[in-house]
């Protein structure tokens, strides 16, 4: 079952939860913040919806009959990019970290404040419209051999593009501005999530999916460093030492 709300709007929503309840709520709550909303009850449903009309962010349950909320991400982001908030019921760790892995830029656990569902969605959304160039933070980025342009939220490693979630692209992006400075779980969550507070596992499940994309070896990285009762840092001579070590 699919139902869409059309106002004037500050972004597309879907929403896809079977509870017709909850979803009812996060529609209605979502529309008088502004946005546009469409609803799917099921992950075909929900696949068929973006198909018509490509949102530009999902509100998406975990545990859907049939074809679980990980599949539907998964088919999604096969279609294209697209920012996504994962809804989930269950207190398991592992099951968030999930929703991370395949590329959920964020979650919410139900029982949830639709307020702050509202504005998590609006921080994802802002965050993923191209970027104002300004003096103080220039349009292109570069360093061991990454360039982020920033206006076009484009990343390439060596000039090959490099396929990135929204929250990649950000945390990237942010580690290139401040290189050779360290940064804790808090400081990076409060930088580019814009939250103050939050469950950190989700710094951490992006690092390690940011790694495995930059990284010649995410295993041994050498441009995002951990850095141990600190958090991470990001190193711009990672390169040149990689050389000098294969001439030592």
């Amino acid at each position: 079952m699919q139902q869409s709300y059309v106002t004037p709007s500050a972004g597309r929503v879907l929403v896809v939860d079977d509870d017709p309840t909850v979803a009812e709520v996060v529609a209605g709550y979502l529309v008088r913040a502004g946005h546009a909303v469409d609803r799917a009850a099921d992950g075909p449903s929900a696949l068929a919806s973006a198909a018509g009309q490509w949102p530009d962010l999902v509100v998406l349950d975990l545990m859907l009959p049939g074809m679980d909320g990980l599949e539907v991400c998964a088919r999604l982001r096969e279609r294209g990019p697209v920012p996504v908030i994962m809804l989930t019921a269950r207190g398991d760790e592992d099951d968030r970290v999930l929703g991370l892995e395949v590329g959920a830029d964020d979650y919410v656990t139900k029982p949830f404040s639709p307020r702050e569902l509202v504005l998590r969605v609006e921080s994802v959304l802002r965050r993923s419209r191209p970027a104002t160039e300004t003096p103080s933070a220039p349009g292109t980025l570069t360093g061991a051999g990454l360039t982020v342009d920033v206006a076009a939220r484009r990343a390439t490693k060596d000039g090959a593009e490099l396929a990135l979630t929204l929250r990649e692209f950000d945390l990237l992006a942010f580690l290139l501005r401040h290189p050779g400075r360290a940064f804790a779980r808090e400081e990076l969550m409060r930088e580019v999530w814009g939250w103050e507070f939050g469950d950190l596992s989700t710094v951490t499940v992006h690092v390690r999916r940011l790694r495995g994309k930059v990284e010649d070896d995410p295993a041994r990285p050498r441009l995002i460093r951990t850095v141990w009762g600190v958090g991470y840092r990001f190193e711009p001579d990672a390169v040149a030492e990689s050389e000098e070590d294969r001439h030592a």
